[in-house]
């Protein structure tokens, strides 16, 4: 009797304990279960911490889909072009206050990882975006007749070292055809500097409009 007694305590009192403590603890069971299950899904996709595409998100959005028409989305941009970009801004070919010296910061194995990682993520629509009609189909005729298909490709994703346009962010695209025009930015083929230096400023916005507003397949 006294031995069944001193047994029973301990599993009355484990009870006793649970039925008080219960909700809690099962709570942080929950709690160590999904914590576990997204790291181990973070780690898969961006790699182990700390992450260097964790520092992007301010700016270019979740999983490089940018909810600002200032920043452009870096979600399926092609490798190499992501890449090539890191670059000139480490080397000062391309200047920003916020990119140049992340870019310096990073080493060439980073810089390959950060691109590749954004390549694989699927592009959102700019859902945030409302062009202008008179805009969208007059630059829908400057991009067609442009010939933009030959170096971006047939939807305008962007291949190799060519970007993405379609569904990029407006401000973004704006700003990058009047840099283009003014000398600001420059790149291997000088094809974008001469389409841009000939397009007028309302014929610039048109075509920022139109790519703005296009989805991103």
């Amino acid at each position: 009797m006294k031995k069944r007694y001193l047994l029973g305590a301990p599993a009355l009192a484990l009870a006793g304990l649970l039925a008080w403590f219960g909700p809690e603890l099962l709570g942080l069971y929950r709690l160590d279960r999904y914590v576990s299950a997204s790291a181990a899904s973070h780690d898969a996709n961006g790699g182990a911490w700390p992450r260097v595409t964790d520092a992007c998100i301010g700016c270019h959005g979740i999983n490089g889909n940018s909810l600002h028409q200032g920043y452009p989305s870096l979600a399926g941009q092609p490798a190499p072009y992501v890449a090539a970009q890191l670059r000139k801004f480490a080397s000062g070919e391309r200047a920003n206050p916020t990119m140049s010296p992340l870019a310096m910061t990073m080493s060439e194995t980073e810089i390959n990882h950060l691109a590749e990682h954004f390549a694989r993520q699927p592009a959102q629509d700019n859902r945030s975006f409302e062009p202008d009609a008179g805009l969208l189909e007059k630059g829908q005729q400057l991009v067609t007749s442009g010939g933009c298909v030959a170096c971006h490709g047939s939807r305008l994703m962007g291949h190799d070292a060519f970007p993405r346009l379609a569904g990029q962010g407006y401000d973004y695209l704006l700003a990058q055809f009047d840099a283009y025009a003014a000398g600001g930015r420059s790149e291997p083929t000088g094809v974008m500097k001469a389409i841009a230096a000939a397009a007028s400023p309302e014929d610039r916005k048109a075509m920022a409009a139109y790519l703005a507003s296009l989805a991103p397949r």
